[in-house]
């Protein structure tokens, strides 16, 4: 049993604490413990092994299991962090990683337990595949399509409440073809992304976390270290075929902060925490971040009944097929829409069609303004952002 102390000196000082243990030769499993009152502040719990990072779940969980054959979601399985599995975890100095989130003035008093007691995995169930929608009628452009996705969502294995099965089924049941899995510091969900998709495109993704900015870096990119400065996430996501996108910019106490010397292009300027969508402080601050700027959208999906459902905002992608959403995000072909059957504006060459925005205003990047008369209506476009909006100046659709 280790005891200890936090200050808020400590958290000034150092936020991401290492508190070092062994793990003996032959051990099988490991299972950390952390215990303090929640009451009073948050601690983040994470671990690495020698060889390397082996999962987070920050401030979601208070106790992980690591075997070499299953690990607590969140953690990453296998005798070493390169996930080779079989036998007994590598020996020697792990850390448990101890991020100091919320520590009182009058401090926070802690214990962990460390042991290596064998562990059975869970028996998890899948859900039943059931029957997506009927996809919206947009008419094909040189044998690319508008697909349907959201590019924010979370599961068990970060602060989710859903199983990557059951956020397939959730999300195919309203009608997207395609979902980010963007669990916070971890990796630990992308080798089951494939076998869970179950009628939908399930994209690997990560959103990097911090106090004072949150990131999503999409492709399979390996873990990217949230401890560097946030260039260094950039640099990470290019020089392995991945993208980033600034998330959800002015997001309460998880708004964007972070000094960055090149700004991502792709950015979350739509998401479920834009309750009032008459407010324009997002699109100023895409304007201001950069001249370019490609627009997404996310719900930041973990659990019904909180933030929006997947597909709240539903972002639009013309591509071959849902599998390249993140070509057509890297060619700037994106549109967004509140859901999945809201008003919905998309280019068809060089004609912009607007569905279900009977009444709504076209807004183009010159500031002119045309009313739309019908449900299903071609206008003319020009190159640049446009959007939908009630006579109010809510936001209804975004297209880039």
């Amino acid at each position: 049993m280790i005891r200890g102390h936090w200050s808020l000196d400590d958290r000034l000082e150092r936020m991401l604490r290492e508190v070092p243990f062994e793990v003996p030769a032959g051990a099988r499993s490991v299972t950390v413990r952390l215990a303090y009152d929640r009451s009073l502040g948050v601690i983040d719990l994470g671990c690495a092994s020698p060889s390397g990072f082996r999962g987070w779940s920050g401030g979601a969980r208070d106790e992980y299991t690591i075997t070499a054959d299953w690990a607590t979601p969140g953690y990453l399985p296998g005798e070493t962090a390169a996930g080779i599995a079989g036998g007994a975890l590598e020996s020697g100095t792990w850390h448990v990683w101890l991020r100091l989130h919320r520590i009182p003035p009058q401090g926070l008093d802690f214990t962990l337990e460390v042991d290596h007691g064998a562990r059975t995995p869970p028996v998890v169930a899948e859900p039943p595949v059931g029957e997506r929608p009927p996809r919206r009628d947009i008419p094909e452009i040189s044998g690319m399509r508008w697909y349907a996705g959201d590019f924010h969502a979370h599961t068990v294995h970060s602060d989710g409440t859903l199983t990557i099965p059951e956020l397939a089924e959730l999300a195919a049941a309203r009608g997207l073809d395609f979902l980010a899995v963007t669990d916070h510091n971890t990796v630990s969900h992308h080798p089951w992304l494939a076998k869970a998709a179950r009628g939908i495109t399930l994209i690997p993704g990560q959103e990097v976390t911090t106090d004072r900015g949150h990131a999503n870096v999409f492709g399979d990119v390996g873990w990217v270290d949230f401890r560097q400065p946030a260039g260094a996430w950039v640099r990470h996501a290019a020089a392995r075929g991945g993208l980033i996108s600034i998330n959800h910019p002015l997001g309460g106490d998880c708004a964007w902060l972070l000094p960055i010397e090149r700004r991502p292009r792709v950015a979350e300027v739509w998401s479920s925490g834009w309750w009032d969508r008459r407010w324009g402080a997002p699109l100023a601050w895409a304007d201001a971040w950069r001249d370019d700027v490609i627009a997404i959208g996310g719900s930041d999906f973990h659990k019904p009944g909180s933030d929006g459902l997947p597909g709240e905002p539903t972002t639009w992608v013309l591509a071959e097929d849902p599998s390249l959403a993140l070509d057509a995000v890297a060619a700037g072909r994106t549109a967004i829409s509140a859901g999945p059957d809201a008003p919905l504006l998309v280019r068809l060459g060089d004609e912009l069609l607007a569905l279900d925005a009977d009444g709504l205003v076209l807004v183009r990047p010159d500031g002119s303004r045309q009313a739309v008369r019908g449900e299903r209506v071609a206008v003319a476009g020009m190159a640049g952002p446009h959007r939908l909006e009630t006579h109010e100046n809510e936001v209804m659709a975004l297209c880039s």
